[in-house]
């Protein structure tokens, strides 16, 4: 009888316990994989893990797909091609095959989504969108369940996911957050990790130039400062402080007259905000500047007539100071911080086009342009994703630091690579000596691509097991501005998938699934179909397949080189240099040469190409210039000489001849690719 009654009231508990369970929780879903954030990150995550043999969830708090990468950031940052491998490199080989090329890194906004619909319409990776994370449950070291809102009704029923493993593939890290990791919000101070480059940073790029009067009424500091200056001093440089860089919306713009929407005015809109622009504008004016409207937004050619937009110089897109309280905001404070910044910028663009304290020149060139029709159309053209550059950082296992940009420092645990410059917007503008000065901006480069550390997307063992953080993940303020590429996130995110699936797998921490297993496959089997990897001739990697004829030297380029290194030669016919390869399996393969861009020197009109695939010898001349030319890629391209069949084992080569049609010129050995056909 009391055994009866204890069971009872057991009972009785449970079904209360449940039930608030139920209200609290709501609907509770069980998946291998729970992805946080549909950003471009996301969508390879989700992709991986299903191409995986996994169950996954990937929930997205807006309608859209793609994060910044379908968002307006259509001028790619590289930093140098070979670093982006994987699934990462597959996106961008299937925007080339939509604009008929073989690879393309400038895409419109709408396509490059349509290509990121493509691998959740392909994996069958399920989406729920319009759900925000209200909050985490943990069990110990592991997250147990993330319990999401919904974004226009919080009050509804929530939506609870029990997971095996959880990635947040957010640009504010809050899955991560929620969980109990640790992290860092702003700049370290440089004495952290002995670095030179973190902290305060005044220097000289999209800077003001001496002489710009900060002051309402010019020279009377009575009057007080224009909008936007800070009025606290400057720290000095290294200093650490919690500042973040800034943010701005990367639009897509067009000149076509059957396209173009008129340049909004915002119904707050407010023309003492943009008086430092017509001071910096007057200023430049009186020293003879000619006056162009690329000084004050950095235009990079989008096809179709569209251009991508983005901050440049002293006074331009980005909302200086208006977001260091952003990382950690509320939802709620985060919609004003968002708002904000979509207000300075529309009415940055309606006061250069209309304003009479304007150079003519420029706003002749800006009346040219508006926001396109055919993007963002459900939000009359304006980017759905603000271009949050850095927030929260995790602190994980391991932090990347200036000294693995700088490759003072190498891990061997690497599961991708960056390559672009350390890189930081500013984060604050001051007056100084009677003058305004912005601080924050560093360009920091002339370094090859480096390693990015597993244990920097997974946060401390003690911490929490079964989360990987491939895009809030650990670094150091300045590490970070190099790492922060859309195209890494992707390398970044596919690689933390399958991580988290050969956790799942063995039933053990994340922290512990074995490195070298994972490189293996990331190299074998970088689309994770069971494809053939193609076939990289690289200078520097595979030297010993690569014969020199004549004159070479080492290449000078740093931006334009595919990996570390490149041999050039002057264009003349003495000059030769022959890619060998062996095939590991028979097929028809496409041979590709990679040309990059020569700064300061000529591309030659004509360059002679020889390819045998062991059988039969084939010649032919190429007008460089012309592949170049037709190409708004600023670093370099693939050229296609064609299809060849190749067969297992016998050697085939490729061989580039100078001309001597313009001995200025030069030619260079840098890579070949041979990919077979599918």
């Amino acid at each position: 009888m009391h055994l009866n009654y204890l069971r009872a009231q057991r009972l009785g508990f449970c079904l209360v316990l449940y039930f608030e369970i139920l209200f609290s929780y709501g609907q509770i879903r069980k998946v291998d994989l729970c992805i946080y954030g549909g950003t471009s990150a996301g969508v390879i995550a989700a992709y991986s893990a299903k191409k995986l043999g996994k169950s996954v969830i990937l929930i997205e708090p807006s309608t859209h797909l793609g994060g910044m990468t379908s968002g307006g950031l259509s001028a790619t940052d590289i930093g140098n091609k070979i670093a982006i491998t994987g699934l990462s490199r597959d996106f961008f080989r299937r925007l080339g095959k939509h604009y008929g090329k073989f690879e393309h890194w400038l895409p419109e906004p709408k396509v490059a989504e349509m290509i990121f619909n493509q691998y959740i319409n392909e994996s069958g990776a399920e989406v729920i969108f319009q759900k925000r994370l209200s909050y985490v449950l943990k069990n110990g070291k592991k997250i147990k369940l993330a319990i999401f809102e919904n974004v226009k009704n919080p009050k509804s029923e929530k939506l609870s996911i029990e997971a095996l493993q959880f990635m947040d593939c957010t640009y504010e890290g809050d899955l991560m957050a929620q969980a109990g990791v640790a992290y860092t919000v702003g700049r370290e101070d440089n004495k952290a990790y002995n670095e030179t480059l973190s902290g305060v940073q005044k220097q000289d790029r999209h800077q003001f130039e001496n002489g710009i009067d900060p002051w309402q009424i010019k020279g009377d500091s009575t009057s007080g400062l224009l909008w936007g200056i800070n009025s606290m001093p400057r720290k000095p440089n290294g200093t650490g402080d919690g500042k973040v860089q800034a943010y701005n919306f990367r639009l897509c713009m067009t000149y076509d007259s059957l396209n173009r929407l008129p340049l909004p005015k915002p119904e707050n809109y407010d023309p003492a905000k943009y008086e430092l622009l017509v001071r910096l504008i007057n200023s430049r004016t009186e020293k003879g500047w000619n006056q162009l409207l690329k000084i004050y937004f950095l235009i990079n050619e989008i096809p179709n007539k569209k251009a991508d937009w983005n901050n440049m110089g002293a006074f331009s897109t980005d909302y200086v100071g208006a977001n260091w309280n952003y990382p950690e905001a509320s939802y709620e404070d985060r919609a004003k911080i968002w708002k904000a910044h979509e207000d300075y910028q529309k009415g940055l663009l309606y006061f250069v086009a209309n304003d009479p304290g304007i150079h003519p020149d420029v706003q002749k060139e800006m009346r040219k342009w508006g926001l396109p029709k055919d993007e963002f159309q459900e939000n009359g053209g304006w980017p759905f994703q603000l271009y949050v550059r850095e927030a929260r950082r995790m602190i994980g296992e391991y932090v990347m630091t200036e000294h693995n940009c700088r490759g003072n420092e190498t891990v061997q645990d690497g599961i991708g690579m960056a390559a672009y410059t350390m890189d930081s917007h500013n984060c604050d503008r001051h007056f100084e000596n009677g003058m305004v000065k912005n601080e924050g901006n560093v360009e920091v480069g002339g370094f090859p691509p480096y390693p990015i550390s597993f244990r920097s997307v997974v946060p401390k063992r003690e911490e929490c097991t079964n989360l990987t953080v491939p895009v809030c993940m650990s670094a150091s303020h300045i590490a970070y501005g190099s790492i922060r590429m859309e195209p890494v996130f992707m390398v970044l995110a596919q690689t933390s998938a399958m991580a988290a699936c050969m956790a799942i797998d063995q039933n053990i921490p994340v922290q512990l699934v074995n490195i070298p297993e994972l490189q293996k496959t990331l190299k074998n089997n970088p689309l994770l179909n069971g494809t053939t990897s193609e076939i990289l001739i690289d200078d520097d990697l595979h030297q010993s397949q690569i014969t020199y004829t004549g004159e070479w030297k080492d290449g000078e380029e740093k931006t334009s080189k595919y990996g570390k290194s490149m041999k050039v030669a002057q264009n003349n016919g003495n000059n030769k240099a022959r890619f060998n390869c062996n095939p590991i399996k028979s097929g028809k393969y496409t041979a590709y040469f990679y040309f990059p861009r020569f700064s300061g020197k000529a591309n030659p009109d004509s360059v002679r190409f020889t390819i045998s695939n062991g059988n039969k010898t084939k010649s032919m001349t190429k007008n460089v210039n012309e592949d170049l030319n037709l190409s708004n890629d600023n670093k370099g391209i693939w050229i296609n000489l064609g299809a060849y069949d190749l067969k297992e084992k016998q050697e085939a080569w490729l061989e580039i001849q100078g001309m001597g049609s313009n001995q200025n010129a030069y030619i260079p050995a840098d890579a070949v690719i041979w990919v077979l056909e599918k």
